[in-house]
């Protein structure tokens, strides 16, 4: 499971010309699935994204967490962050899950950071073409894989 996380002070996810989800100041969370990932990845990857301490505190100084902030995720999923560019240059997505694997997950997901959210986790929706606009803070941008977990 390979997420990248991003610092935002709004978010918003459009599908055919209406917007589904929006958030204010919080993480707008890209998620990409494999086949070996599991509910323990989810719980993992959950509690690492809420727990990050990536916002400012009273100094200016990183030590303040999305939790702590009491603000919002918005969580995307994206097939693409498992995009092979070894050979040519077309990638390859043959890494990333297949709906049957990957949606059940993605809800798992959802429902896992609303809980250690202690708050609903906006969303877009799976499968769909959508237009995600954000404003990135900092920039702050993360990448967490849970095949590496350093």
């Amino acid at each position: 499971m390979r997420a990248v996380i991003q610092r935002v002070s709004k978010a918003s996810v459009t599908i055919d010309g209406k917007v589904h989800s929006q958030i204010e100041s919080g993480l707008l969370v890209l998620l990409g699935i494999e086949d070996p990932d599991t509910d323990e990845d989810v719980e993992w990857l959950s509690g690492k994204i809420v727990n990050l301490r990536i916002f400012d505190d009273e100094n200016g100084v990183m030590n303040v967490s999305v939790i702590d902030k009491k603000g919002e995720i918005l969580l995307v999923s994206q097939f693409t962050l498992h995009a092979s560019t070894k050979k040519g240059n077309r990638p390859s997505y043959i890494r990333a899950s297949k709906p049957g694997i990957a949606i059940p997950l993605y809800e798992k997901m959802i429902l896992q950071l609303s809980k250690d959210l202690a708050k609903p986790v906006k969303t877009g929706v799976f499968g769909a073409d959508m237009k995600v606009e954000l404003c990135n803070e900092g920039p702050v941008t993360i990448v967490i894989d849970t095949r590496n977990k350093e």
